[in-house]
This record gives structure tokens, sequence and C-alpha cells, in this order.
């Protein structure tokens, strides 16, 4: 089908959530079990400073339920403080749960920032007018507001109206004021859990919104989404002209390697190379894949890695995760560092 749908799959307690763009998927969100307690990224917790381990440059903190959160900004707290942390990114098999201090409440259209004052709007919004009506309406909104607390107003208030504008922007305030009110109680606690896969889908797809939006039984297979999900149980994807890539985590890395299929002449290498290099983050994502990412590109003279690593600059950024190309190592191999935004999908399935 063509155009931009978002389908909504619920059973057995939980969301998942797809993005389709002319029928291909381009984004999956999955919850975990219900019984699944592993902190999400974006729950916000208030925690207990437990102990600093030496050569590891943070501290552990007590979250609920006996799990742990690893905290890097631990400048002038001591042990047994209580603070409040956002978990940040999900853990790499074994380690603690990554937290930070600089909490974030976000929205369809606004995020509040304790400790950044100020008000700033998305750039993608550049005509003078939408900006000014914007700024009235944060005026507004955060008027007799606490003078640290910022916000943001996402793209998507383009198209919303100034009265979604201004309740969202309340919300998130009102959320955000109760919130730190919490730091000095005693004891660990869950005091905003993690967006479900669901809200995500209508936080963070809105710019454009979806031309369908698919919230109800049967959704997925009605749009072809669990057929590209049984795709992404495979290690292999291909990249036209019979090559391929495939992509397997290891505990300690995810290996990438490139294929042209037994035509190993130079610009075959360079077209699968390419091709590979723009397919890569999208495939990440989709399978919830990051940490550090090992790329064994197919054979060829090293005067066409500046190409490559161009594609795939260009392709992480447009991803949108945090992500940086370390370089190439003696061997051949490309390094890239991949923020863990959310858990492999093999482990979620």
């Amino acid at each position: 089908m063509i155009g931009r749908v978002a389908a909504i799959e619920r059973g057995e307690g939980r969301e998942m959530a797809a993005l389709m763009l002319d029928g291909e998927l381009h984004d999956l969100l999955v919850d975990a079990k219900p019984d699944d307690l592993t902190p999400r990224p974006g729950a916000i917790y208030r925690a207990v400073l437990d102990r600093t381990p030496k050569g590891m440059h943070g501290a552990l903190v007590k979250l609920p339920d006996g799990q742990s959160g690893f905290l890097k900004e631990t400048k002038g707290i001591a042990p047994g403080a209580h603070l409040l942390v956002q978990v940040s990114s999900t853990a790499e098999p074994g380690k603690a749960t990554p937290v930070t201090r600089r909490i974030l409440f976000k929205s369809r259209y606004a995020i509040v920032t304790p400790g950044k004052p100020g008000l700033n709007i998305a750039r993608s919004i550049t005509e003078s007018d939408a900006r000014s009506q914007l700024g009235d309406i944060a005026s507004a909104a955060m008027q007799g507001v606490d003078d640290g607390l910022g916000l943001i107003l996402r793209s998507a208030c383009l198209e919303a109206e100034p009265d979604e504008i201004a309740a969202d922007i309340a919300e998130m305030r009102d959320l955000a004021v109760a919130v730190l009110a919490e730091e000095k109680a005693k004891g660990t606690a869950l005091l905003v859990d993690a967006p479900s896969a669901g809200h995500l889908a209508w936080r963070d797809w809105s710019s454009p919104d979806p031309d369908i939006v698919a919230d109800h039984e049967g959704a997925f297979a009605a749009h072809n989404v669990w057929e590209a999900i049984e795709a992404l149980k495979s290690p292999r994807v291909a990249l036209g002209n019979s090559a391929w890539m495939s992509i397997e985590a290891t505990r300690a890395l995810v290996a990438v390697d490139v294929n042209t299929a037994g035509d190993f002449t130079p610009a075959a290498a360079l077209k699968a190379n390419i091709a590979a290099a723009r397919a890569l983050p999208r495939q990440l994502r989709l399978r919830g894949l990051g940490g550090q990412i090992v790329i064994d590109f197919a054979p060829g003279p090293k005067r066409d890695r500046a190409i490559i690593e161009q594609s795939l600059t260009a392709s992480l950024r447009n991803e949108g995760t945090e992500s940086h190309i370390a370089g190439w190592t003696p061997l051949g191999h490309c390094e890239v560092q991949r923020k863990r935004d959310r858990r492999p999908l093999a482990e979620l399935l």
C-alpha cells in the first residue's frame, strides 16, 4: 500500500506498533511482557546512590524490585542520597541499566526540560509568524512555573491546533512539577513508567501524521506487518542484484558481513557496500540492536572507503539515534558505536 500507515496490535497484556511506508516496514515498537520488570528507556525513578566501583567512572544506584542502575553524573552526591533518574538506554547483557539525572518529560508536541530553562522551537518550523505564535502559547502555558523548567516545542506543533499544544504543554508541566517534588521522599520508587509502544507511536510518528492509523484487532495482518517481522528473524538482508548482508548479534558486538554473491569486481563490491551502508541503520533499529557494530564490507580498494563512509554517515544521521563511526581497523573492518535505545527484538519476541 502506498502511504504512511501506523498499525497497532494488542494482546497478551502488551502492545506492538509498526510504521509502514509504502508497504515497507520502517519502524517497529514492541512492549516487554507484563512480567518483565527490566527498566525501560524513558522511565523515571526515585533512586538511592549505592556505591562507586573503582575504574567505572560512575556509580551504581538502587532502583525498585532489586534492580540496579548505572549513573555517570555523580559529582557532589554522597552514597545513600536520594535522587531522580531516568532510564537513558537499555543495558548490555549482565550490566546495570544506564540512567541519567538529565530528565526529560516528553510528549507529542512538547518536551519539558528541568534544569535547562528557556524556550526552544524545532528548527523545522521556519515561518516567523508560526514561531511567534508558538512562543506566545508557550509563555502563557508556562507562566508562574519555576524558572528552572525549560521547554522544547516539537515539529509536530506545525500541524496542531493552539489548544492542543497548550494542553500538551500543561500536562507535561504539571507532571514535571509533581515528579520533581518527589525527589526528597524516602526509598526507591517508579514515578513515571516508560511509554507503551502505542503511546510512543502516537508521540513520535506524528510528523507527518500517518495517512492511516489502524488500531484494531488484525491490524498487523491487514498491513503485512507479520511477514515483515518474520523476515527480521533471519540474519540475511537482500541488497539487490543478488548481493546481501548478514546481521548477527553476539554478546560482545553485532557482526555485519556484506557479500556480492560471487561477483568479485570492484564495481560490484562498491555497489553492494553502498547499498549495505544505506540499509544497515534501519535494520539495526528494527532489530533493536546497538552497542559496538563491526562491519565487514565486501573487499574493494581503499579509495572506496570514503564513499562508503559518506553513505553510512548520511543514513545514520537520518536515523536520529546517537551513533558514531569509530573508523576502520587494520583488517579493513568498519566500526560503529550505536546507542542501545531499545531492547533486541529477538528478546521481546
